[in-house]
């Protein structure tokens, strides 16, 4: 059985069909996939490449030993689909080349009926077949139409879904076409390209520009543009596991997805300015809606305070004026939007919104902040002055209602089961690891499951101490999206803090609870902390992370930079020792990549949304000096401890030091 499989597949000079697979931490669903391919092979010869995107999960250390015949090509790094894919049909000799995912399953006969249809048709440049998810049902982006940019923005703003049926609407995923008939299409998924070697040679394959999502649809407007024709051809199948790769790793699949749509929109439609401009705002209008959801809770409580203020306002107004509408005429609608935004930002500054549960201290300390806030505008503004006992029976009803509202949706989710229980992982894969899991399987109730193990990037098995592999450190966010993971316990001493900060940061805006544990009596302490201070992670809170931290920083950054740039420019030319690099600088903090005070990262440790600044702890002496341990701490505790006063301190004692210095 070895020989035959091995002369079928790699070792003939001509082969009838090149597979190329491009491979990234999917090594159980390539191991599936490469044994489909032998099982639809019989009466073909083949060679098959796979392409190794720098894999953490042992994929280059386990699977060349079980299919020798494979051509393994390993990267030292992630080039992404496309380049990968470009390296091995570069060296492909087949009458076809089948791109092919390495999350899917072929059927036996597969391969025979695609090259029995391409044989029949020679204008057919590229093909795809039917792609079935894992369940059975029918995976529409297996072929869909051109992102022109009427069929673009139909899907940025719902339409084709609102209008799934219409050709008009649903130009791009083509779902009022029939799934069980062939026909010429505009384009096909990358997860299975059946394509001439002719047609791939000639179009140089795909477009390096795209990393990942995009490449497939372009390489098939480009075959379009050549002459050649795309099918759907329904009958064969296959199964696709869709999105397999991009879930075991750090990449927003969603963010890369729209970026891709916008270079190809860039490329082939460049000259239609509106178009571009349309298609930008409907991707950051994407991106607003997936953000708003990510944080429905947030936006039900930001919604809910917004209605308590103005029932409260009408509610209060008889106590002085009789009537529910007896204020002045000229107080309408000002009255109602100046206190809805002092009480929204009031409370998004004290860390109600956006920061896990809306605990009631910090409703409490918003309307308090809310009450002081309006009681001063009404002296500024003596015409809006009628009644303070007004103002106050308002916050105090406003009060009520919030804390009503949430105790009633906490009541809810209770009832619903949402805190029935509680989804743990264990982070790390020593030995005390092992124990602490064995005890908290002995210990834990119905209401805490200890679901799995996320484990480091070097760690190749599929279990630990009994429990499943959930995913790697790398990819820690998508595993808590997947598993709805309420808590995870690191238990591994060897990582290092910089990565537990990094890791924080990741969980800080979702409702999980990070705790780093000794013992089991650790674990035990984390839960009753937690439990009695509403705090979300006996991990240290890195304050730097936080979105009204961040609109504050950003702020304070345009406002320092605008400054300097305009009025005070005259004084940064005349004292600025390098004054090309300081003027490039502040455009950088007015831009957005740096910030007037920030960390120093030498390495790139820290997460990308802690920026570098041009001052901070450690410009304070000369950072290049410093060794890597201090560096750190000093970068940890800016970002543990940020607040506007520390940059504020900050900015004085570089002022002052830099004017004794000089």
């Amino acid at each position: 059985m070895y020989e035959k499989i091995v002369k079928m597949l790699g070792k003939n000079t001509h082969p009838e069909i090149s597979i190329v697979i491009v491979n990234y931490n999917v090594k159980d669903f390539l191991y599936q996939c490469l044994r489909s391919i032998e099982r639809a092979s019989t009466n073909l010869t083949l060679e098959i490449f796979v392409v190794d995107n720098n894999s953490s999960d042992g994929s280059m250390e386990i699977l060349p030993q079980q299919f020798p015949f494979v051509n393994f090509i390993a990267l030292d790094k992630n080039l992404g689909f496309g380049k990968a894919n470009n390296i091995a049909i570069q060296q492909s000799k087949g009458k076809y080349i089948l791109l092919l995912n390495p999350d899917t399953i072929l059927s036996e006969n597969t391969l025979e009926k695609m090259v029995v249809y391409m044989d029949k048709d020679p204008s057919v440049g590229i093909a795809g077949c039917k792609v079935l998810n894992e369940d059975g049902s029918f995976q529409s982006p297996c072929r869909r139409g051109f992102p022109t940019p009427w069929a673009s923005l139909c899907k940025l703003f719902f339409l084709e879904k609102l209008f799934p049926r219409s050709p008009v609407f649903a130009q791009y995923s083509q779902t009022f076409r029939n799934e069980n008939e062939t026909y010429y299409i505009d384009a096909i998924s990358g997860s299975f390209m059946f394509c001439r070697k002719e047609t791939l040679h000639a179009l140089k394959g795909f477009d390096p520009d795209f990393h990942m999502y995009g490449e497939d649809i372009d390489l098939c407007y480009r075959a379009h543009q050549a002459g050649w024709k795309t099918t759907y051809f329904h009958e064969t199948t296959i199964i696709h596991y869709q999105g397999k790769s991009t879930k075991r790793s750090s990449m927003n699949e969603v963010k890369v997805f729209y970026q891709a749509m916008e270079i190809f929109a860039q490329k082939h439609y460049g000259s239609s300015f509106w178009f571009l401009y349309l298609l930008k705002i409907g991707i950051k209008a994407r991106a607003l809606i997936a953000a708003l959801q990510k944080n429905s809770r947030s936006v039900v409580a930001l919604l809910w305070d917004c209605f308590a203020v103005n029932v409260s306002i009408l509610a209060a107004t008889p106590y002085r004026f009789h009537t529910i509408f007896g204020l002045p005429d000229y107080a309408y609608p000002t009255v109602f939007i100046v206190a809805s935004a002092v009480v929204l930002l009031s409370h998004f500054f004290s860390g109600t919104y956006f920061e896990g549960k809306s605990l009631v201290r910090r409703v409490v300390l918003g309307y308090s902040i809310s009450f002081f806030l309006l009681s001063s505008l009404t002296y500024f503004f003596n015409s809006y002055g009628f009644s303070r006992g007004v103002l106050l029976l308002s916050i105090l009803f406003a009060l009520m209602i919030s804390i009503l509202g949430r105790s009633i949706i906490a009541v809810y989710e209770k009832l619903q089961g949402s805190e029935s229980e509680k989804h743990i992982a264990v982070l790390g894969t020593n030995d005390h690891a092992g124990v602490i899991i064995n005890t908290l399987l002995a210990h834990e109730s119905q209401r805490a499951h200890v679901i799995g193990v996320i484990a480091p990037d070097n760690y190749y098995e599929e279990t630990f101490a009994g429990l499943p592999v959930l995913g790697k450190m790398s990819y820690i966010r998508k595993v808590v999206d997947e598993h709805l993971l309420d808590e995870i316990i690191v238990t591994d001493n060897t990582i290092d803090s910089a990565t537990i900060i990094q890791t924080a940061m990741q969980l800080s805006a979702d409702d999980v609870r990070l705790h780093i544990a000794d013992d089991y009596d650790g674990v035990i302490t984390a839960r009753i902390v937690n439990s009695i201070l509403g705090i979300e992670s006996t991990v240290p809170l890195y304050k730097a992370h936080l979105l009204r931290y961040r609109v504050v920083k950003r702020l304070f950054d345009i406002m320092i930079s605008t400054f300097l740039l305009t009025l005070a420019s005259p004084v940064v030319f005349l004292f600025a020792i390098q004054k090309k690099t300081a003027f490039r600088k502040l455009w950088e903090v007015l831009g957005g990549t740096k910030s007037i005070v920030g960390i120093y990262s030498r390495n790139g440790a820290y997460p990308s949304i802690v920026k570098t600044g041009i001052t901070g702890l450690a410009q304070l002496s000369r950072p290049e000096l410093l060794s890597d341990n201090a560096l750190h701490h000093l970068n940890t505790y800016y970002i543990q401890n940020y607040s506007p006063a520390l940059d504020i301190e900050i900015l004085l004692r570089f002022f002052f030091r830099r004017k004794r210095g000089n």
